[in-house]
């Protein structure tokens, strides 16, 4: 066995070793016999089958590839060995086949082997961060109450009075030269178009009126569009929304007691919802911080295990949909290429900071009890609106409960960071000043899938 080192980075060394003739012959014969072992021909006993009679059953390709995998087994440990390499077995190695022949007893292969990472934790206490100021406006607490209206509100038909503009008008407009057959429109009054909306602005329920109209290009008729001819035009019906009264028995609807108990409940969830957008940005603030103190080597293994498997969910999620990650990938103004190299440098970042996350978790001691784990169970059920056991079998079922603890984990550290950062209060005209605490809301939800399992994607503490 002859090995080759290159060493690609301080976490990553690419062995490449060619076999002895006879590891290889040794590779070959042991490969078919695991593939000729469950062969049954009549008239022979198992194993004592002739090697010409089994050979047929066996193809050029599966048993490369079976004695690849033999060889590679047997070779790979010693070359760990010989190399004395401190190896990451958290992350397999990439294997690559170089050449193969089984005639000329020949195989050589490459093996891109993951060491452990390497974490020069910088000084995470007094870290400075911005984080905005937590108000919530009158304007914002108006909007959400008018949301609630707009989603109670009912149609009414009108028939004491014309047509105002917003309102829905059902038309019957019938040509007059030359003559045609009427033909039904429904249209909100005052966006038809100018000469219509002029004609119909105050008409009253079967109310005719006789006028020439010319159509524009985008009308809705594709035959009348952009055509010009007398018409008759008479209202049908009438219609328009009505929101329920703001009054204490709204609010009761609502499961409020009054008027101010919904504004005071509404400014609370406002308040709560911006904690959460607030929190998790200095989160993120802080650990960037953190990694512009702080010296991280990761192996190519790992990121690009998990860019790789992220790839290949976003494959399988386009052709569900009968398209490609190249046809994705352009709809987002990239190549294939340049779309997979952004995923990398992504994966690449996440493991980083990951491992920045855990070296403060180890270095302060910290430890995840069952009621931070419950905690974190309903923020992710929330998250993915599911119920918290219902969630909890789905993570059991993907092989996922890590990454509830790695939330969990990663929650309390940012608890941690921040409780000793050097915090600037940012208010909207951005001037910020000094605050001597800062709030720590919750972090807010980023994906809508329960997570699988990823081993890659997160080292082990």
């Amino acid at each position: 066995m002859v090995i080759t080192r290159e060493e690609l980075n301080p976490c990553t060394v690419k062995l490449n070793i060619v076999s002895d003739a006879d590891e290889v012959k040794s590779g070959f014969e042991s490969a078919f016999r695991q593939l000729t072992k469950k062969i049954k021909l009549p008239g022979f006993r198992p194993g004592k089958v002739p090697r010409s009679m089994l050979e047929p059953f066996v193809s050029a390709e599966e048993w490369n590839e079976a004695a690849a995998d033999e060889i590679v087994q047997k070779l790979y440990p010693k070359a760990i060995e010989e190399q004395k390499l401190e190896v990451d077995r958290t992350t397999l190695p990439h294997v690559t086949v170089v050449a193969i022949s089984k005639d000329e007893s020949k195989f050589e292969f490459s093996a891109k082997v993951a060491l452990p990472p390497k974490v020069e934790l910088g000084e995470y206490k007094g870290l400075p961060v911005e984080q905005p100021a937590i108000d919530v406006t009158d304007e914002e607490v108006q909007y959400e109450i008018d949301e609630l209206r707009r989603k109670g509100q009912t149609r009414v038909s009108i028939t004491d009075r014309g047509v105002e503009e917003g309102e829905v008008a059902v038309l019957q407009i019938k040509p007059l030269d030359p003559p045609a057959d009427a033909r039904t429109f429904m249209t909100i009054a005052g966006q038809t178009f100018p000469q219509l909306d002029e004609a119909i602005m105050g008409m009253r329920v079967e109310e005719m009126k006789n006028l020439d109209l010319s159509f524009p290009e985008n009308f809705q008729d594709k035959e009348w569009a952009g055509k010009s001819f007398s018409a008759q035009v008479t209202l049908g019906s009438l219609t328009s929304v009505r929101l329920p009264e703001l009054d204490d028995a709204f609010a009761q609807s609502l499961k409020t007691e009054s008027v101010d108990d919904l504004k005071n409940r509404i400014r609370e969830a406002i308040g709560t919802a911006k904690q959460q957008m607030v929190r998790q940005m200095v989160h993120e603030q802080l650990v960037d911080r953190l990694m512009e103190r702080s010296q991280v080597a990761v192996s190519d293994n790992m990121w690009e295990n998990l860019a790789n498997r992220r790839l290949s969910e976003l494959a399988r999620e386009q052709a569900e949909k009968q398209k490609t990650l190249e046809n994705y990938a352009q709809e987002n103004g990239m190549t294939a290429e340049e779309f997979a190299k952004a995923w990398q440098e992504k994966a690449k970042l996440e493991v980083e900071r990951a491992l920045l996350i855990q070296a403060v978790y180890s270095k302060e001691g910290m430890e995840i009890d069952t009621s931070e784990l419950n905690r974190e169970l309903l923020l992710m059920a929330q998250e993915f609106d599911t119920e918290p056991l219902t969630l909890l079998e789905e993570l059991k079922q993907n092989g996922a409960l890590d990454e509830l603890h790695f939330r969990s984990l990663t929650r309390k550290v940012g608890d941690f960071l921040l409780s000793n950062a050097e915090v600037s209060i940012v208010d909207l005209d951005a001037q910020p000043k000094k605050a001597e605490e800062a709030a720590a809301p919750e972090a807010a939800p980023k994906k809508k899938r329960a997570p699988k399992k990823a081993a890659e994607e997160k080292p082990e503490e």
